[in-house]
């Protein structure tokens, strides 16, 4: 009787283990479909590459618009058509309540970011701290002292028609009296009409610019072009500027295009 249960044992175990071989070989099919049926990474669009490295006139664009002179510091300023219709209601509801904004800068193409630019790298431009970066000899050092507060040509979220800069250029200012009212406002209603501030306090372990209490990005277009440049812009395409050649050194795009609050990232 015991042999027989032996033999019976050993019938099962030649039928488990063909069925194991066969779940496998099936699995292994699946697999191979799998792989034969994936879908192809997206191929870089040339034309949005341009757009988002900031090489067209906004004034030509169609998806662009003037910014009314009541809404900015001074004529000439562009923002896309979505960034500034929801401008306008976030201005519209801050009047309500007693606080005013000024757009100080929008759109800024690569032509005019490069005048920026090299005005700094050259010295022509005295850099915030007082300092003029053509004193520093390490090209790189250079730029990433430049880099503290001006994005190279090419990087640049103003680039977009997304970003806008607010009453003051001055961290302090929104630190007492009205400038704090308008920044703790910002804070509290900004996001309600698709804005947040891009460049906020490092502490966190953001990386790039350093905190800018007064740069605030429209997330809804600005997100999925964010997403754009962490796919397909790198650090060699940064050229035709002086200095470009520190961009890979630097890690541009990685440190300073995406390093902005993750706030601003998961719209």
């Amino acid at each position: 009787m015991i042999l027989n249960m032996l033999n019976q044992l050993k019938k099962m175990r030649s039928i488990i283990s063909l069925v194991v071989l066969i779940l496998w070989m099936v699995g292994c099919q699946n697999k191979s479909q799998h792989i034969e049926i994936m879908v192809p990474v997206e191929k870089i669009d040339s034309a949005k590459i341009e757009y988002i490295m900031g090489h067209f006139e906004p004034s030509e664009h169609e998806d662009f618009v003037l910014i009314p002179t009541e809404y900015a510091s001074r004529e000439g300023l562009y923002l896309r058509k979505e960034t500034l219709s929801d401008y306008i209601r976030m201005h519209n509801h801050a009047a309500v309540d007693g606080i005013s904004f000024t757009i100080r800068s929008a759109t800024r193409n690569f032509d005019y970011q490069k005048g920026i630019w090299e005005r700094k790298w050259t010295g022509q431009t005295i850099l915030s701290d007082g300092t003029s970066a053509a004193e520093i000899e390490a090209e790189a050092e250079r730029a990433s002292k430049i880099l503290l507060y001006s994005s190279m040509p090419g990087t640049s979220r103003h680039h977009w028609g997304t970003d806008i800069d607010l009453n003051s250029f001055d961290n302090s200012y929104f630190e007492t009296g009205q400038g704090l009212l308008e920044y703790q406002w910002l804070l509290e209603h900004a996001s309600e009409y698709g804005f947040c501030q891009s460049y906020t306090d490092k502490s966190g372990g953001r990386t790039g610019y350093e905190e800018e209490k007064w740069h605030w990005t429209y997330t809804p277009i600005s997100t999925e072009l964010t997403v754009y440049a962490q796919q397909f812009l790198k650090d060699d395409m940064i050229k035709g500027f002086m200095g470009a050649e520190t961009a890979p050194d630097i890690a541009v795009v990685k440190n300073y295009v995406l390093g902005i609050d993750q706030n601003c990232f998961n719209y």
